[in-house]
């Protein structure tokens, strides 16, 4: 696969997780307030004992299984992609070319002559 190709899934794979990671944030959110509205359902149809408030405690408690359905779903999808991001970044990573290897250290230099080194002029 030509790196060109790995950018450009690399790049989609990274937008659907921010996009899905929103989305979570939002479900969380919502998760947190359709449980508190389930559990006073509940309590309000315990206090009342009629089979309507039943009914409502019962649709209530749905509702919030079902977001958190949703919400571990989206956990799911968030996981895959982020597996999946994984093995295009090894993948790219493998694809690099490797790096040359240092040159070999220099020979020391050489002693100055008897008398030292020849002054320049100018």
């Amino acid at each position: 696969m030509t790196p060109s190709i790995l950018q450009r899934r690399l790049v989609d794979v990274s937008e659907r997780l921010k996009r899905l990671r929103a989305e979570l944030g939002v479900t969380e959110e919502q998760l947190a307030f359709l449980n508190d509205e389930a559990e006073d359902t509940r309590l309000r149809s315990l206090i009342a004992e009629t089979p309507l408030a039943d009914v409502e405690a019962r649709d209530a408690r749905r509702h919030a299984d079902a977001l958190a359905r949703h919400r571990d779903a989206l956990a799911r999808q968030i996981a895959e992609l982020r597996r999946e991001q994984d093995a295009l970044l090894d993948r790219m990573a493998a694809e690099l070319p490797t790096p040359c290897a240092p040159p070999p250290p220099r020979p020391p230099a050489p002693p100055p002559p008897p008398g030292g080194w020849p002054k320049k002029r100018g």
